[in-house]
């Protein structure tokens, strides 16, 4: 393996708080130094980062990668190698495959398939209960034995308070977070989209922000009640946000995420009855989408995901009732945040590193999310200002489904290095 030397750019590590020139020295799969002049260091690799950032790899806690069983909207290997496009050195597996990540050989699995692809890493992350019925809870010691970073049944509610209870109780025996999806199915049963005027005009049935935030807080008193650690999927409302945050005041154990399109977007999308604007949970109302940004902005929000969902073009041609929810998001979500966040002067730089690396490294507890050495080599070099248009039609992903085609975006990965290997290097010809 050839050591690299990344030089000439302004390095950002949020974990050390560094911020500013420096180079960065990375030998056999670790980073062996960094500093404002290492020399010239034989048989190295240099990588000219004047003008752009140097960073730990970004780390996506919420993707959906269908393998095994869908292969034809994505596989393990399309999905890291699309994670490595966007700047991301490590995803979260989510559990809703077919047959659902529920034992040993499910996450044995998932993780030889990411070895065999040598892309961005995967871990999985197995199902809170067998089959993700919401009965019987998976054994998550045998899950986290396999390689398993967290549990979740993510994509389905987990309606039993005594599961939840049980399951946060189980997974601190073993150090992991319970990852839930907040959604009372008695409330948003039959919805499509967000309640409110737009829903109304439109004449489909809505999903109330109540239906996330009832989960919200039942998962914040069970946290609470156990001790154990919670982390809340893709929050979307305003209600969710100050539940959070007046939990965190009291030290209830709760993490949350977010994803781009719900601090870039509101309902107002769905006019034209835009499928690629229908998503779980929905797209919310203007508050809704500035209380996500200022819980980003406090840190009541710790972490930026993307909850990446490809579907084919056919189901999402349908209906809009019918549509399946959910869009691509790994190779927009660092343009989108620093366009949406950092641009207009609502995040610095290194805080939207910080959510998006180094707080999601602690969350799950994954390597990573730092430049110190002796840590993995997993470093992104992007470009702040590098302006382009999204075109999915050039994505790595194996699907298209995206609100966001045709829009111009700042910034971008340039280089994406995992395990000290190049796995991702921006051709010239995609600049705009």
């Amino acid at each position: 393996m050839r050591p690299i030397l990344i030089r000439g750019g302004r390095v950002i590590d949020p974990s050390r708080s560094i911020d500013g020139v420096a180079e960065v020295y990375l030998e056999g799969g670790k980073v062996a130094d960094t500093g404002p002049s290492l020399g010239s260091p034989e048989g190295a690799l240099v990588l000219d980062a004047a003008g752009k950032i140097v960073t730990p790899g970004l780390i996506d806690l919420h993707v959906h990668l269908r393998e095994p069983g869908q292969e034809e909207l994505e596989t393990v290997a399309t999905g890291a190698m699309a994670a490595a496009a966007g700047g991301f050195s490590a995803v979260c597996a989510m559990p809703n495959t077919d047959p659902v990540t529920d034992n040993q050989a499910a996450i044995g699995f998932i993780v030889s398939q990411a070895q065999r692809a040598g892309k961005a890493r995967v871990y999985p992350i197995g199902a809170i209960s067998l089959g993700q019925k919401g009965q019987q809870l998976a054994e998550f010691g045998e899950l986290v034995g396999a390689g398993a970073v967290a549990v979740s049944d993510d994509g389905k509610p987990v309606v039993s308070s005594h599961l939840m209870r049980t399951a946060l109780e189980y997974a601190r025996t073993f150090g992991i977070p319970v990852a839930d999806h907040c959604e009372d199915p008695t409330l948003s049963s039959g919805g499509a989209m967000h309640e409110g005027i737009v829903s109304t005009r439109l004449g489909l049935k809505g999903i109330p922000a109540a239906a996330e935030e009832i989960m919200v807080a039942r998962d914040i008193l069970l946290a609470e009640h156990t001790g154990g650690h919670i982390h809340l999927c893709h929050m979307s409302t305003r209600g969710s946000v100050e539940l959070i945050r007046r939990a965190k005041e009291k030290g209830v154990r709760v993490t949350a995420e977010a994803c781009p399109h719900h601090f870039t977007l509101t309902h107002e999308r769905c006019e034209g009855y835009d499928t690629n604007a229908k998503m779980n949970p929905p797209l919310r109302e203007p508050e809704d989408r500035e209380a996500i940004r200022q819980g980003l902005r406090d840190g009541t929000i710790d972490a930026i995901c993307t909850d990446h969902a490809p579907h084919h073009y056919d189901a999402k041609e349908r209906e809009f009732d019918d549509a399946p929810n959910g869009i691509i998001g790994l190779e927009t979500a660092l343009g989108l945040a620093v366009s949406e966040l950092v641009e207009p002067g609502l995040l610095s730089l290194p805080t939207l590193i910080s959510r998006m690396s180094t707080m999601p490294a602690r969350i799950f507890n994954l390597a990573g999310g730092t430049l110190a050495p002796g840590s993995p080599a997993d470093v992104l070099i992007a470009d702040p200002k590098a302006k382009w248009v999204v075109d999915p039609t050039v994505f790595f992903s194996k699907s298209r489904n995206t609100p966001f085609a045709g829009r111009q975006l700042t910034g971008r990965a340039e280089v994406t290095i995992v395990r000290g290997q190049v796995v991702y290097q921006r051709r010239p010809e995609e600049a705009v």
